[in-house]
């Protein structure tokens, strides 16, 4: 109520001193006149459309009187203007019939700046507008008006002044045909016209509504369907052509003044000329898209309106960046000129009353007491005391009885009016783009927002201006008023989540492309892989002998590099097609390094760093192939072929957007070395150790895999069941150094302490076969120079097949982790090796006499580089946590010197064995045998480690039982039970050559070096007469 009271009364006292309007002389009095006329319009149209007024109205009225006790006394007068203005623009045409005059003069101003600013496009190309290189002599004249303020006034502003001014003045349209061509060239333009944010004005139908019931208003009515008719044709491809124009005079106007910043001083006006045409041509597609029903589709959709905002920011940015630039030209220019031009006309006013005079003075010594210096100095101007004095001066010279009448000295007003546009040059540059170029409208499009955007990121030519969303959300604060505070918290938080929604999309689009260009690049990675030249060698020897092999007519493989070869560079790849779009929306990304939404800080290049992260992960895992039915998954090499693929793509992002490629590698390849990554999802590490662990060596456990040192591989054995996978194609050198470059020295230490863990339980299962034949292993143990009493004891022994094959198993671990860990120290011989050259010098100088725990310090060190040691460090923490706290340490000493004696003892039964044949060709024994050699040694040098015992001790003591044991079987005549008798003794030779802590000279004195001679020639001899 108070704030009708307050506009009834001002435009009361407008019209009692018969104010003079004209928007080219007196432009603040003007536009704030009209702005008035139309908020208060709004306003009463925008609370009749309120569903509930009267209910909210008399709910406060309620309220009131409940706390003070009485009813508001401007109650009755609030619900009889509900009432009255139940139909607000009836009623307001009533109420307006009195201010018909000055609000008609006022709107009739408006024909010397609405006419100009709703060209057509094709007029706008014509007269080369926003151009600066049509006239290329002209570049560093400033651009210059008479009506300076009116260049950049939103046409929207124009509309709603005259449709609404009109409506309520409607009697000029017949009396003033210049009123009456502004009301038709509005109603063609337009077809709604935005009351507040979201909530529309249909203007046709509501203004046929009104006139249709107006006697004598038949023409009026015609010219509003007429206009209807043509806005509808019409205005939708208008509008269209002139973003069009736009879109190339805006990208002209930001790549010169991109190169040439100086410009922004002359050239000002043209920006913001630019960014006002823009922003009303985007809002005006924006409003009309969302509310208007019958329309051609393709006037209402434009795919580029990104460019068009992307042009918009970058002039922005402009401005912003080169503020001082244009503060340091403008600066001189009110100094220079501007004060000179204005006192001369001061000077020449024939009458120039003291307060006007006073006013007019104050402006000229402001404007010349202006330097560059203060510039420089970084001083903040403020030049507002200055603008609201020619705002009060033109109040004062536009009443009809003031002395000085600004209507006689337009060129005063035209002057000042420029004047005030330089000052906001030097100190408003900020408000100046909210003016202009807010667009903080879409805040409350929120769905056509989003769709614009997935309209842009599909459109591969126009990804490049996706940044542009973002950045829109940056303006959206700007549509909060300090009256509404609570709101901020509403619409700052919908800029966060659009913004963070349009940063991610992005950042996935460009992850999908990058993926799809990976999956690309492995394949033709894969096409190099040695295993597909196998058919090129066969095609090559079948030529060579003339053997006709495959089907006629059968299309010739393709070889690698094929693709390369393009007959004309109009051939597009589908590979070019995503290089292109993804150095387009890369393009984008890299824009801006941050932005601040709603003081928060958002990095575009870090969403698409994350992406990266978790899809490079993700692709690592699923490139392992790994299934868990089958029991299938990829070679080693064959992923680090496909993962070297996907780095190399992923490297050469580095040449689109500005981020750290060598950081994602640093936190996905380290993440793939645990056993599990940051999201608890299992890595390579995890999944190569199972399959290792429970398919090969689980294989090499039944008997159907066999590890042959002369390949240092596991190799399949023939057997009835085949297998399916080749063991070899998984364990031999080169897999295993590409399993080291994958898993790395973590991943390679979680992978030995899997095996050393399933050693641990098989050392527990034998200390248990031993505890139950103790008796029979300590009498052994004291006997061994009494072969009767021996053999009698062997008797008492049970589970003897039981130890063996577990002693067996556990080489087997030992054998693959010596196998794996040699390939870490190829592998990483080549990426560090002066650090592994000075970590095998530290550990090949460790003197004798040095303290256990250094020692084990050093071996774990070295163990880590893959260097072999003398004590294995990560055996010896798997069975030292097996310590039991009911046996004494005496006991565990006792147990673990019982184990050698059974081993030892239990060796002469493996001659009986059909699958102990030694073959010099593997080096080895079918049944793995051969693997005891390093499952003795290891496990020895571990337990007694643990129980700090002489390793050399125990071992020259297992010798001395095992030789003896065997040298007992030379005697026997039984030929099923000394069937492999040689191959067996070889085990002897291998052990010491195996031990750091035995010697042949040893072996000699405890076995006849003459049997381990005849025994190789033997089993040579056999394996060549078996071969023959």
């Amino acid at each position: 109520m108070e704030f009708k009271d307050h506009v009834c009364e001002l435009l009361n006292t407008v019209d009692a001193c018969q104010v003079f309007f004209d928007i080219t002389v007196n432009f603040d009095l003007t536009k704030n006149y009209l702005d008035l006329v139309v908020t208060y319009t709004n306003l009463m149209m925008l609370l009749s459309r309120i569903e509930e007024r009267k209910a909210i109205i008399g709910l406060y009225n309620y309220a009131h009187e409940m706390t003070h006790g009485s009813s508001d006394r401007e109650y009755p007068r609030l619900g009889q203007m509900i009432v009255d203005y139940e139909n607000p623009l009836k009623k307001m045409m009533e109420e307006f019939v009195p201010h018909g005059k000055s609000l008609q003069d006022a709107l009739v101003s408006l024909q010397m700046v609405y006419p100009r600013r709703n060209l057509s496009a094709d007029q706008w190309r014509n007269a080369q507008l926003l151009s600066l290189i049509s006239a290329p002599s002209t570049m560093l004249n400033p651009a210059q008006s008479d009506t300076m303020p009116c260049e950049y006034l939103s046409l929207d502003t124009l509309e709603k002044w005259i449709v609404f001014g009109f409506i309520l003045c409607h009697a000029a349209l017949s009396s003033d045909p210049a009123a009456l061509s502004l009301w038709k060239l509005a109603l063609q333009s337009s077809s709604c016209l935005c009351l507040f944010r979201d909530e529309v004005f249909h203007i046709h139908k509501s203004a046929e509504d009104l006139f249709v019931n107006i006697r004598g208003y038949n023409k009026r009515v015609n010219d509003i369907r007429e206009c209807k008719e043509s806005a509808l044709s019409h205005a939708g491809s208008m509008h269209r052509e002139r973003r069009k124009f736009l879109r190339s005079a805006l990208k002209e106007l930001a790549t010169v003044l991109a190169d040439q910043p100086g410009l922004l001083g002359p050239k000002a006006l043209f920006v913001f000329m630019a960014l006002s045409f823009a922003r009303d041509e985007i809002i005006w597609l924006l409003r009309h898209a969302d509310n208007i029903q019958k329309k051609s589709t393709d006037d209402f959709i434009d795919k580029h309106i990104a460019e068009l905002i992307f042009y918009m920011e970058e002039l922005r940015a402009h401005v912003r960046k080169y503020g001082p630039v244009m503060q340091r030209y403008y600066v001189q220019y009110l100094s220079g000129f501007d004060a000179v031009v204005l006192n001369e006309l001061v000077q020449n006013l024939s009458v120039c009353p003291e307060d006007e005079s006073i006013i007019m003075s104050s402006f000229v010594n402001t404007m010349t007491s202006l330097s560059v210096k203060q510039v420089e100095d970084g001083e903040v101007f403020d030049f507002r005391g200055l603008r609201l004095d020619w705002f009060r001066l033109q109040a004062y010279t536009s009443v009809s009885k003031a002395s000085l009448g600004l209507a006689d000295h337009r060129e005063l007003g035209k002057m000042m009016n420029t004047i005030i546009f330089h000052t906001k040059m030097v100190d408003s540059l900020v408000e100046m783009l909210v003016e202009t170029s807010d667009l903080s409208m879409f805040c409350f499009y929120s769905r056509a927002f989003e769709k614009m955007f997935q309209q842009c990121l599909e459109l591969p030519s126009q990804s490049r201006y996706s940044i542009s969303f973002p950045l829109l959300c940056t303006h959206f604060m700007s549509c909060t008023h300090e009256l509404c505070p609570e709101e901020r918290h509403h619409i700052g938080d919908r800029s966060l989540s659009l913004c963070n929604m349009f940063l991610d999309e992005m950042a996935k689009q460009a992850r999908n492309l990058i993926t799809d260009i990976c999956t690309e690049q492995c394949t033709l990675s894969d096409q190099l892989l040695p295993k597909h030249c196998a058919k090129t060698i066969s095609q090559a020897v079948n030529k060579k002998s003339k053997k006709q092999t495959g089907k006629k007519g059968e299309p010739e493989r393709e070889k690698p590099g094929v693709e390369s070869m393009r007959k004309n560079r109009l051939l597009v790849t589908n590979l070019d097609k995503l290089h292109t779009a993804l150095s387009e929306l890369c393009f984008s990304i890299n824009y801006v390094p941050n932005m601040m939404v709603w003081e928060h800080t958002f990095t575009p290049r870090e969403y698409l760093t994350s992406h990266l992260e978790i899809r490079f992960t993700k692709s690592i895992v699923g490139m392992t192939m790994y299934n868990q039915a089958t029991q299938e998954i990829a070679k080693p090499s064959e992923l680090l072929t496909s993962v070297r693929a996907y780095m190399t793509v992923l490297q050469s992002i580095e040449n689109y957007v500005q981020i750290d490629i060598t950081r994602v590698f640093n936190n996905v390849l380290l993440q793939q070395t645990q056993h599990l990554d940051s999201h608890g999802e299992p890595t390579i590490t995890s999944l190569y150790t199972n399959w290792y662990l429970e398919t090969l060596l689980r294989q090499v456990s039944n008997g159907h895999i066999a590890y042959f040192p002369a390949m240092k591989a596991f190799v399949n054995l023939p057997t009835e069941n085949e297998l399916t996978f080749n063991a070899e194609e998984y364990s031999d050198i080169s897999e295993m150094r590409s399993l080291s470059e994958l898993l790395g020295p973590y991943g390679m230490k979680f992978l030995s302490e899997s095996l050393m863990w399933h050693i641990s339980s098989q050392v527990a299962e034998l200390k248990k076969l031993v505890v139950d034949n103790v008796e029979v292993l300590t009498q052994m143990r004291t006997s061994f120079d009494k072969p009767d009493h021996m053999a009698a004891l062997f008797k008492r022994l049970t589970s003897v097949d039981s130890v063996l094959k577990r002693m067996t198993i556990i080489g087997v671990i030992l054998s693959f982790r010596s196998l794996a860990q040699e390939a870490l120290r190829d592998v990483l011989s080549c990426h560090i090796p002066f650090l592994v050259s000075s970590v095998e010098d530290f550990k090949d100088h460790i003197p004798r006499e040095t303290d256990m725990k250094v020692a084990m310090n050093v071996y774990e060190l070295s163990s880590a580089a893959g260097l072999p040691c003398e004590i294995d460090p990560a055996l010896v923490v798997a069975l030292s946590s097996q310590k039991s706290e009911n046996i004494s340490p005496e006991e565990e000493y006792k147990i673990a010197c019982l184990l050698m004696v059974f081993v030892a003892v239990s060796m002469p039964t493996l001659a009986s064995n059909v699958m102990s044949q030694y073959s010099p060709a593997i080096e080895g024994h079918c049944n793995n045998i051969h693997c005891l050699a390093k499952a003795i040694n290891q496990i020895a040098a571990a337990l007694f480690t643990i129980h700090k015992g002489s390793i050399e001790d125990r071992l020259k003591e297992f010798l001395a039982l095992a030789s003896s044991s065997l040298l007992k079987i030379g005697q026997e005549t039984d030929k099923s039970t000394t069937r492999n008798r040689e191959s067996v003794y070889l085990l002897l030779d291998m052990i010491v050559q195996e031990s750091p802590f035995l010697t042949m000279d040893l072996l000699e004195s405890c076995f006849p070096y003459v049997l381990l001679r005849n025994a190789y020639h033997a089993v040579y001899k056999q394996s060549v007469s078996s071969s023959a």
